[in-house]
């Protein structure tokens, strides 16, 4: 469901309450974060995760007129799953920079090769980077953004406790992650509307 503009906190109303709703949204982030395999780590976004990156947009950038808020908003709320899908912010984390490098040139392509699995129906690939391109011809990008449409059937499927895989299957980096731990499988469950 979409942030409403009505919903966001002022910057003076943030600032008293920062300390406590950033502490809440690391806390919640720990059941919506999935490392798959040793280089690439999925962050499901959902309204409190992307309502805390644009409360933070709005602080760091010191927003406050309506045009720029709006702007935010239109930007962020395309991230959060609206009752059928799930939307994961995709890292590529590698700390060593030449190392880096060499995996990203490598891993061209992968943001079109991660799936989810739910038991009993075939693997639904993620739709990414919809925002805008984030690879050239010699690299992936480091970030990317991820949807998967899951569709009213595998929702059902999930909310009735089918289990849930997550993998990637690009020829230079192979991974699954099955099952995918119940905290986090739960929170996911927590997106779907059927």
């Amino acid at each position: 469901m979409a942030i409403a503009r009505d919903s966001l906190l002022s910057l003076e109303q943030y600032a008293r309450q920062r300390p406590e709703f950033r502490a809440r949204v690391i806390a919640h982030k720990k059941t919506r974060t999935l490392h798959a395999g040793e280089h690439v780590t999925l962050v499901f976004e959902d309204e409190l995760t992307i309502r805390y990156q644009v409360q933070e947009m709005l602080r760091i950038e010191r927003i406050f007129e309506e045009a720029g808020i709006r702007d935010e908003l239109d930007a962020y709320n395309p991230l959060v799953p609206d009752g059928q899908n799930w939307k994961a912010t995709m890292l590529i984390e590698l700390p060593d920079e030449a190392e880096r490098r060499i995996w990203l040139a490598r891993l061209k392509g992968v943001e079109d090769r991660v799936w989810v699995g739910v038991a009993g129906f075939e693997p639904v690939y993620a739709i990414a980077d919809e925002d805008l391109e984030r690879e050239n011809a010699e690299k992936t990008s480091s970030v990317h953004f991820l949807r998967f449409e899951l569709g009213p059937q595998r929702s059902r499927a999930m909310l009735q406790g089918a289990a849930l895989a997550v993998g990637i299957d690009h020829t230079a980096y192979t991974v699954a992650v099955d099952p995918v731990p119940e905290a986090i499988r739960n929170s996911l469950c927590g997106d779907l509307r059927v």
